[in-house]
Formats: C-alpha cells, sequence, structure tokens
C-alpha cells in the first residue's frame, strides 16, 4: 500500500449569522440557523468512467471500505471579516 494525502480547501459566502462551535470532543463545526449544525467532511464519490456522472455510494460497504483507509482527517474553519 502506499499513502495519498489529500487537502481540501473551500472558501465560500455564508450567512452573517452562522458561527463557529466546538462539539463536546473539541471539533469545530459550524452552526446555522434554525438550530442545524454542518460539518465538512471528505465524502467519496464514484463512477464506473470518468466522463459520468459522479455520485456516493450505492452500498455503505463500497463507502466504509474507502472511509477505513482514512487515517486522519482535519478540518480548519476561519470566518473572514473585512
Amino acid at each position: 500500500m502506499k499513502k495519498l494525502n489529500v487537502t481540501i480547501q473551500l472558501e465560500m459566502t455564508v450567512p452573517d449569522d452562522w458561527q463557529l462551535v466546538e462539539t463536546s470532543e473539541g471539533t469545530p463545526v459550524i452552526q446555522m440557523a434554525e438550530g442545524k449544525f454542518l460539518d465538512i467532511a471528505v465524502e467519496p464519490l464514484f463512477a464506473s468512467d470518468p466522463e459520468d456522472m459522479w455520485s456516493s455510494s450505492e452500498t455503505d460497504d463500497e463507502l466504509n471500505d474507502v472511509l477505513d483507509m482514512v487515517e486522519s482527517e482535519e478540518v480548519a474553519y476561519e470566518f473572514v471579516t473585512h
């Protein structure tokens, strides 16, 4: 087996009332409106042809096989104000 490092960086425009909060384990998540929370993490997408439509796995086993390969995951959130 070999190592694959994947870095994901998103820049998003979000509503002003969104806030950063931490779970009881200290994991940062986004508090949205109406008591909803958002955590952005990797979600593998699959296709039988790279030019076809990509979608989530149809089976939990296939998705879990890929997620089991993830040794660590780090997501950082930062609001930028001007």
